[in-house]
């Protein structure tokens, strides 16, 4: 359950979410604070005016925890964002060990702001070919 603290922080993710769509981009930003609520880091999404699919604030937030913070001390973080974070970011998050993330938008309330990408779906296929892959996997994890 989120707190007044949390709102001021979240306040400060959807003014970048604004400052991003000011400046030509999609609107989402976030932030990433300590335990005490100091801001460490804060991004707003850059994918077209980096001409980078990837460039998602929570992407780009968790990449720099993930270079500049001990595991500890990125497990400690909360990650605010204006809108819940995608799949990509989400697995990004996960590795990069951030304690926490604390959104405004859900994904349901953003389809209905913004119905659908318009993309198709990819098919995908698999699994196959397990015992020569499971070589190469095996034992690299303790």
């Amino acid at each position: 359950m989120t707190q007044p603290d949390d709102h001021t922080l979240l306040r400060r993710a959807i003014a970048l979410a604004a400052a991003a769509r000011d400046g030509g981009d999609p609107p989402f930003g976030s932030l990433l604070a300590g335990p005490d609520g100091t801001v460490l880091a804060e991004e707003h999404n850059t994918t077209l005016t980096d001409d980078d699919i990837t460039a998602h604030p929570e992407l780009k937030l968790a990449r720099w925890a993930a270079r500049e913070l001990d595991a500890a001390t990125a497990a400690a973080t909360t990650l605010y964002t204006s809108c819940r974070p995608c799949a990509m970011c989400e697995a990004v998050i996960l590795r990069a060990g951030l304690g926490r993330v604390v959104f405004a938008l859900s994904d349901e309330q953003l389809l209905a702001i913004r119905p659908g990408t318009g993309l198709p779906p990819v098919p995908q296929e698999g699994p196959a070919l397990f015992d020569e892959v499971r070589a190469v996997v095996e034992g690299y994890y303790h």
